[in-house]
């Protein structure tokens, strides 16, 4: 199986299996309700383990959830433990009501500040950072390679997150930060004085703590490349180790063109969507975009994918054909490709069409979707009105067949005539 990589613009091989591969995927900074949006990295996360562990791979994936942060502190001021607390609930009870089980660990960031604390030690002892007035930044020019993830060179890096005089060059990052009491109402205790982890730092750390200093996958969304997967491979890097091999990052979702934000105020939550479509809608939805790709949210695109899935659905009405188990081959090229769920995605529709049940459930599973494989039985009345319409046809009464046929149609229910007589009721798409 191959990803791209970002980090050396080309797609990478990942090692043969049994593995071990061991992801870290950026999780959510939790302030409020999760957009959809942050569903697209756990998603492909939780989908991306469970092909490789069908794979044979032994594989792990950590997906983080940040409760020490500014936005935190700005969104409640006076009660940020609080709010993080319960935005870390929802996030938890919505992905879980996606149906894709949860990832190996789901570290929080307040729980690993010691070893952020050692780790920013061992930074201001190998030169890579040092300590002002309570905060402690990473030395950028300590480190000749930054900006190689986004291809950026050191020397055209601007100046990061907020200004101070206390930095020694506009471009350094802050490791640690001094307590301000007046809008921070959480702190630890350090070398330093009293103060929280910096963000990029937390992950560094986290990732480190659960995977080890080298591991083969850290994935997130795009707008993460710069600065903060940026800083946390020089970080960590700056200590020697080796820490991501391969760096995956998906597209954002757009709203009407534009990039989805809650500073644009142009945000569903992930909450609403699944309220209103479906989980499986959602899951449809996310399996028509290629990672690396920008993919629109709207309601056109979301009525496209619940036509998707009504269509998938409505194959296992159908009576099964012999599996023929060479097309199997066709759905994992697709998949071991840099994960490419579009062409997945056409596979699965192709045995649909062919009746070949068997390999689009197994497909199915591989995304969480095995539920669409149950068999849906017609209400009573829908079956009456079928029969009513057999029985018309054969009496070659078509009048009263196409009027039958209407009503059928206006239940949501479509009647596919067979040879001899025979029929099958299956839902129509939207």
């Amino acid at each position: 199986m191959r990803l791209y990589d970002t980090y050396s613009r080309s797609p990478v091989e990942l090692p043969p299996a049994p593995g071990p591969v061991r992801m870290y995927v950026c999780g959510p900074t939790v302030y409020a309700r999760a957009q959809i949006g942050n569903a697209r990295p756990f998603v492909l996360g939780m989908w991306l383990r469970s092909w490789l562990r069908r794979s044979g791979y032994e594989a792990t994936l950590v997906h983080n959830i940040t409760d020490i942060n500014d936005r935190i502190y700005d969104a409640a001021p006076g009660a940020s433990a609080e709010l993080a607390a319960r935005a870390t609930q929802w996030y938890l009870d919505d992905t879980a009501d996606l149906g894709l089980g949860m990832p190996d660990h789901l570290p929080k960031a307040t729980e690993s500040v010691p070893q952020i604390v050692a780790f920013v030690e061992q930074l201001i002892a190998k030169g890579h950072a040092y300590a002002a007035g309570g905060d402690v930044y990473f030395r950028v020019a300590s480190w000749p390679e930054y900006g190689r993830l986004s291809g950026q060179r050191p020397d055209q890096v601007e100046e990061q997150e907020e200004p101070s005089p206390l930095k020694e060059d506009p471009r350094d990052f802050a490791l640690w930060k001094a307590n301000k009491p007046e809008t921070e109402d959480t702190w630890w205790d350090s070398p330093w004085g009293r103060g929280r982890p910096g963000w990029h730092i937390e992950c560094s750390v986290m990732a480190e703590e659960l995977l080890g200093p080298a591991f083969e996958i850290h994935g997130g969304g795009l707008d993460l490349v710069f600065p903060h997967h940026e800083n946390e491979l020089a970080q960590s890097r700056a200590l020697g180790h080796e820490f991501a091999r391969i760096w995956t990052h998906n597209g954002m979702l757009r709203n009407a063109g534009e990039k989805m934000s809650k500073s644009l105020g142009n945000v569903t939550t992930l909450r609403e969507a699944i309220d209103r479509w479906g989980r499986e809608t959602v899951l449809v939805y996310f399996l028509t975009g290629h990672w690396r790709k920008p993919i629109d949210f709207s309601d056109e695109t979301m009525e496209q994918a619940a036509a998707r899935l009504e269509s998938l659905r409505n194959a296992f009405t159908l009576e099964a054909a012999a599996p023929d188990e060479s097309r199997w081959e066709a759905f994992a090229a697709a998949v071991e490709d840099d994960f490419d769920t579009p062409a997945a995605l056409a596979v699965l529709h192709e045995w649909a069409s062919d009746r070949q049940l068997e390999l689009l459930r197994r497909g199915l599973e591989v995304f969480g979707l095995e539920s669409i494989a149950e068999r849906e039985q017609a209400p009573p009345q829908v079956a009456d009105l079928a029969e009513r319409r057999a029985a018309a046809r054969a009496a070659r009464d078509f009048a009263s067949s196409d009027r039958l046929r209407d009503e059928l149609a206006s239940t949501g229910w479509e009647m596919r005539d067979e040879p001899g007589g025979g029929y099958t009721l299956v839902r129509r798409a939207r």
